[in-house]
C-alpha cells in the first residue's frame, strides 16, 4: 500500500511540474484570466460563426470553449504544456465542443496560422515583437489579432479597452 501512495504522489508532483515548469520555459503566463475578460476580448474582435479562431497558448482551453460554444467558432488551441493539452481537450469534451476544438501541442512560434480568422493571445509583453513578426508573415488581410495585457509594437489598435487591457487589431 505505501508504494501504491507512493506512485500516486509523484504521478501528483509530476503532473503539477509539467502544468508549471513546462509554460514556463517558454515564458507564458501561468495565471488565467477572466471569464468576462475573454468574453469581452473575443467581442471585440466581432468573431461570426463558422469562422477559426487560434489561441496562442490555450492553457485549460477555457477560451476555446468560449469561442466554439458561445461564437460558434472553429477554435484551435496550440499549447507547449502537455498537461494543459490534455486538461484542454477534456475541458472541449466536457462542454460538447469537441468537434469545434482543435488542440495542437507544440511551440506556437513553429506552428502554422494561416487558416486563422481570429488570432487570441494572453500572452507577457517580451512576446510583443517576435510575435508582431509572424503574424506580419503568416495572416492575410482580414484577419484580427486581440491581444490581452500587452501590445504589438509599431501596430496601431482598431480598438482597445482601457479597463481590460485588451488590443484589437485589424490587417
Amino acid at each position: 500500500m505505501q508504494i501504491f501512495v507512493g506512485v500516486v504522489a509523484l504521478l501528483i508532483i509530476g503532473v503539477a511540474l509539467l502544468w508549471v515548469l513546462v509554460p514556463a520555459l517558454y515564458g507564458l503566463p501561468p495565471v488565467s484570466t477572466s471569464r468576462e475578460r475573454i468574453r469581452r476580448a473575443l467581442e471585440l474582435a466581432n468573431p461570426q460563426a463558422g469562422e477559426t479562431m487560434y489561441d496562442l497558448g490555450c492553457g485549460h482551453g477555457r477560451v476555446l470553449v468560449m469561442a466554439a460554444k458561445e461564437f460558434g467558432l472553429n477554435a484551435v488551441g496550440i499549447e507547449a504544456g502537455p498537461v494543459q493539452c490534455a486538461v484542454s481537450w477534456m475541458n472541449a469534451l466536457r462542454n460538447g465542443v469537441s468537434s469545434k476544438v482543435r488542440i495542437e501541442a507544440g511551440d506556437f512560434y513553429k506552428s502554422n496560422l494561416r487558416g486563422a480568422d481570429i488570432v487570441f493571445a494572453y500572452l507577457t509583453s517580451d512576446h510583443g515583437d517576435r510575435l508582431q513578426e509572424k503574424l506580419k508573415r503568416e495572416l492575410q488581410a482580414g484577419v484580427r489579432v486581440v491581444t490581452i495585457s500587452f501590445g504589438l509594437p509599431g501596430w496601431d489598435a482598431a480598438t482597445f479597452d482601457r479597463e481590460q487591457l485588451i488590443y484589437l487589431y485589424k490587417l
